[in-house]
């Protein structure tokens, strides 16, 4: 299984709405994320021009997505 890597902002939001998730609103520099049947946001960090790996991971967790789904989904969109 590759090592999940920083990615640029733009590109993993492409991969949460390939997932169903739509943006829901935007404060400052965190953009939350909802999607039906999930009761929590996922919230990325829009600030910098690519989101750490931590990052990633907590928002996979969050949003019930495995790893190898996220990369299906990283090939999919890019």
């Amino acid at each position: 299984m590759p090592r999940l890597s920083p990615v640029k902002v733009g590109l993993l939001i492409r991969v949460f709405e390939a997932d169903g998730w739509r943006q829901a609103r935007q404060k400052g520099s965190h953009l939350s994320m909802t999607k039906a049947g999930y009761e929590r946001p996922v919230v990325i960090v829009t600030g910098k021009k690519e989101v750490k790996p931590s990052h990633i991971q907590t928002n996979l967790v969050t949003a019930g997505i495995s790893r190898e789904r996220y990369f299906a989904l990283l090939k999919e969109v890019s």
